[in-house]
């Protein structure tokens, strides 16, 4: 299993009725997925599952599938769950768009997918995420809790996006 792997890679816009149905598809991703880890005790908190489709919409489709994905998939999820609660929302949205920057722009850069690529646009969205969601609530404990229980699901978005990518959606 090579760790880079040339790969269709789109940039789809808001034109096309593609955009709206992986749109779709990834938003019910990311709120089905959460239900399942919120059935374990911390499990949002330490799996990120919010985040998990975001990163594979955006690298494979593009920032507008992306983008898409990352705001409304945190906001229907609070409003029909109440998780996020609704006080999280600004720093999860934040770190939504940067993860949607960050992996768009490194479909569009490098034309290709790799572990090491994923790994850094999950790296850049939690580092910078955090520094913003610092600057919100003023508080650093809360701002540094995806780097104290978070871990595991950093991990399964580098190496199960990078998978996810090359594997599941071929076309």
């Amino acid at each position: 299993m090579g760790t880079t792997v040339n790969a269709k890679l789109y940039s789809l816009g808001y034109g096309d009725a593609r955009t709206y149905l992986a749109a779709a598809a990834f938003i019910a991703g990311n709120i089905a997925v959460p239900q399942l880890c919120h059935l374990l005790p911390s499990g949002g908190m330490i799996w990120l599952p919010i985040y998990f489709f975001t990163l594979v919409g955006a690298y494979k489709y593009g920032w507008r599938v992306g983008l898409m994905t990352a705001v409304l998939s945190p906001v229907i999820n609070s409003l029909i769950f109440g998780m996020p609660a609704a006080a999280a929302l600004p720093a999860i949205l934040l770190k939504s768009v940067l993860l949607t920057v960050a992996a768009g722009y490194a479909a569009y850069r490098w034309q290709r997918v790799s572990l090491l690529l994923t790994a850094g646009v999950v790296l850049f969205y939690q580092l910078f995420g955090s520094l913003g969601e610092w600057a919100i609530s003023g508080e650093l404990s809360a701002a540094l809790q995806d780097f104290r229980i978070g871990v595991p699901g950093m991990l399964v978005q580098a190496v199960g996006g990078y998978l996810f990518i090359r594997y599941v959606l071929k076309r």
